[in-house]
């Protein structure tokens, strides 16, 4: 024991009380407006079914027909490692991973269109199909054949199609909840929002819903979909995006990029219309930083080249949305569109291999952190933050197991949350 050293100090008390007291309105203004990640699962996808063609059978037909893609153009780990260009050490773990999870859950988010992909209809033909869409959601929960989340995308706010927005919007809830309840795994998608005053026309929405049928308030979310210019820039110059997601008063749940729309608005040809388009990358940037610590999450969009067609031409647009959904994951995009089947294989082989390729160095790197070892990265709690919500998207989606997490760090779930949350594990921890 060396010599105590004496302690001094010169402020008086009260000096940190009146600051304390000053940053008050601060501290609850950024509790409020950036209380961090939800700390709940994500979606690694969407996927869009035209309303008409929704059935009861949706989410085991597109893993049916997934799984015969790889029959017919990649029967075994090999085949599809060569096409993908995946590493030798996880061609067999990955393809493996993407045939159980193709017969397990196919399917991770389902969004029930009535936007584009349905198009303008009699109105006796929508409400019939929103009924309908309603009904086949109820049973699908019932039955434990939905997909983890579900929902629809309703038409915009926009003046045209305003009231037939929300009139399917009604008879879509109103349908679940008459046949039971709303599902947990609930989501509505706002598209085309370019003013935050429509984001609040949807608020207010919701809330006289949640009114008439009783519901706690704020018990229904939603996305906002951006696919216009006016929804990143604003006449001013601020980011248009930010001011959306305030005007969400704590329902927004993601953002959620449209690619050809966006491309479209900004006059990009149809044939460079892609994710990886500079303008895309500009626009979730915006998304990601307007976004950050909100509670928001973020999505990519879409590849429209689909996996049809001889093999050649099947291998040549699974490379292409192969390295896209890579792409996006590198940029923390966790979440896509996809708009076929034939994308199933590549989504979930891109997916998983992103994790497991990184599983050991990062296992590796948040077992010195827990323990205070040391090693040839210097790692600080925001990295550790990082690593454990790596390795906890990784348990989500199906590309790690428990077991094998817990033998490489010696951490359980509960570890890797309170590292991700630290924030949440600080409240709860100091709760009586």
């Amino acid at each position: 024991m060396g010599q105590q050293e004496k302690v001094a100090t010169s402020l008086a008390g009260a000096v940190s009380e009146e600051i304390s007291a000053s940053l008050a309105p601060v501290d609850a203004e950024l509790e409020r407006r950036y209380p961090g990640d939800p700390g709940t699962r994500q979606p690694v996808h969407t996927v869009y079914v035209p309303a008409d063609v929704l059935a009861a059978d949706t989410v085991r037909s597109w893993g049916d027909q997934a799984l015969d893609a790889l029959d017919r153009h990649a029967p075994d780990a090999a085949s599809l490692a060569a096409v993908l260009g995946l590493d030798d050490a996880l061609a067999a773990p990955v393809y493996d991973r993407v045939r159980a999870k193709l017969e397990r859950e196919p399917i991770e988010d389902l969004r029930v269109d009535f936007e584009d992909g349905y198009g303008t209809r009699p109105d006796a033909e929508e409400d019939a199909a929103a009924a309908r869409a309603a009904r086949l959601v109820a049973e699908a929960y019932r039955d434990g054949t939905a997909a983890p989340w579900t929902g629809i995308r309703m038409k915009c706010m926009e003046a045209p199609v305003r009231d037939r927005g929300i009139r399917t919007l009604d008879i879509f809830l109103t349908g679940l909840l008459d046949a039971g309840g709303l599902p947990d795994g609930l989501v509505l998608t706002l598209p085309k929002v370019t003013y935050p005053e429509q984001v609040t026309a949807m608020v207010r929405l919701l809330e006289s819903f949640e009114k008439t049928r009783g519901l706690p308030p704020g018990r229904i979310g939603f996305e906002i979909q951006i696919e216009t210019s006016q929804a990143i820039l604003a006449t001013d110059g601020t980011a248009t995006v930010a001011r959306m997601i305030q005007a969400a008063e704590g329902r927004a749940t993601g953002l959620h990029y449209g690619t050809f729309d966006y491309s479209a608005c900004l006059g990009v040809s149809a044939a460079y219309q892609a994710s990886d388009h500079p303008a895309a990358d500009h626009a979730k940037a915006i998304m990601q930083v307007a976004a950050a610590g909100t509670g928001v999450r973020l999505s990519d969009g879409s590849t429209n080249v689909l996996p049809v067609g001889p093999t050649p031409k099947v291998h040549d647009a699974w490379r292409l949305h192969h390295r896209l959904t890579r792409r996006a994951l590198a940029r923390a995009y966790y979440q896509g569109w996809d708009m076929h089947p034939g994308h199933l294989p590549t989504r979930y082989a891109a997916v998983f291999a992103f994790y497991r390729e990184g599983f050991e160095q990062a296992a590796a790197r948040l077992t010195r952190y827990a323990h205070r070892t040391a090693g040839d990265v210097m790692d600080e709690p925001a990295t550790a933050k990082a690593l454990s919500g790596y390795l906890l998207r990784g348990l989500d989606c199906g590309a790690l197991d428990v077991a094998e997490v817990a033998r490489a760090t010696g951490l359980t779930r509960a570890d890797l949350e309170a590292f991700a949350l630290p924030r949440r594990a600080d409240l709860t921890a100091s709760a009586p």
